[in-house]
């Protein structure tokens, strides 16, 4: 009843998104009707208008690369294409606004590779515990063959993805100290509501509690959830080190971002509309990548600076106790050992 309820709530959501976001497309244009336009009345012509959702606040460096991405995208197309950016989860959490971006109802949507999985498997690989050796191994891995697969595979969900964004390496923060992996146990930990992310909390030994992000900060409050887990720069910007903590340097996960769009939507753009999104978000990743190592230091010495103790613990206990993870998703050994020999 619980999961009925929660689907017929995600269809509400949607419909009224349509109906509110209907005003907005009102002035949108397609490209198949602009190639029938006369010289004349191309000038004239209104811009094609879409909808990007993001659910990080404006000052995460993803929120400032969709700006840039809009940016360049409108300069591209000499104005043709105009992007608004709907950040802070305004259109809904990712899990909301993948959903969206299927059906058509926002024509972008910038998500974790981790949610992302849950719709279109192939991604799981990315989202493995230490899959990747180091960001130089991951961006082998991401910018060259196995990466393009992946993106090639989510035209089968209706969406068409552009170049991998930093998301950062994943660490554990807490409201109480742990500094050895049985110091996790039994702990209640907010997980992304992936199944990769809630079988490696529950091989830790702690409690995996799939919550949506924007709850994350009360629950850590009043004790709903002992703790979290997330990049530097996350647990920053949105305030978590003031109520746990905590942070552990057992580094699980390091997966990748990426920017989708609605298959129909990409489909109906002009070919030389439809390059230009593709080398905007490209450039936009790189954009992104940038910022986002800068902005990790930034935020790591500003938690410090806050009061957060930064523990460092074995790694390679934490490594050992979540290998059994690649024997429950058998569908990936190939591609792992792919991903491993390019190390």
């Amino acid at each position: 009843m619980k999961n009925r309820w929660k689907k017929l709530s995600s269809i509400l959501i949607s419909l009224v998104l349509i109906v509110s976001l209907t005003a907005c497309g009102q002035n949108t244009s397609t490209d198949s009707s602009a190639d029938s336009s006369s010289e004349g009345e191309g000038k004239d012509k209104q811009p094609i208008i879409m909808r990007l959702a993001e659910n990080q606040p404006d000052n995460n460096p993803v929120s400032i690369a969709m700006y840039k991405f809009a940016e360049l995208l409108d300069e591209k197309t000499n104005g043709e294409i105009k992007v608004e950016v709907y950040t802070g989860a305004q259109l809904g959490q990712e899990p909301e606004t993948i959903e969206q971006a299927q059906v058509g109802i926002v024509e972008f949507t910038r998500v974790n590779s981790v949610v992302l999985a849950e719709v279109a498997s192939e991604m799981g690989v990315f989202t493995l515990p230490y899959i990747f050796a180091d960001n130089d191994h991951k961006y082998r891995v991401l910018d060259g063959e196995i990466g393009q697969e992946a993106l090639d595979a989510l035209e089968q969900y209706n969406l068409v993805g552009f170049g991998y964004m930093e998301a950062g390496t994943r660490h554990f923060y807490t409201t109480k100290p742990v500094r050895s992996l049985e110091d996790l146990k039994g702990m209640k930990i907010r997980v992304q509501p992936a199944q990769i992310s809630i079988k490696m909390t529950e091989l830790l030994g702690a409690t995996p509690t799939p919550m949506n992000y924007g709850e994350v900060y009360s629950g850590l409050q009043t004790g709903v959830i002992d703790g979290a887990e997330n990049d530097y720069v996350s647990y920053y910007t949105s305030s978590h080190y003031e109520v746990a903590k905590y942070y552990i340097l057992d580094g699980h996960l390091s997966p990748p971002a990426l920017l989708v769009m609605n298959k129909q939507a990409f489909d109906n753009l002009s070919k030389e509309h439809q390059e230009a999104v593709q080398e905007a978000a490209w450039e936009a990743a790189l954009y992104e990548r940038e910022l986002m190592f800068a902005f990790q230091e930034e935020s790591r010495d500003n938690v410090v600076q806050a009061g957060t103790e930064i523990i460092e613990v074995d790694v390679s206990e934490f490594q050992s106790a979540v290998q059994p993870i690649y024997e429950e998703f058998p569908q990936y050994k190939d591609i792992i050992e792919r991903i491993r020999a390019l190390q």
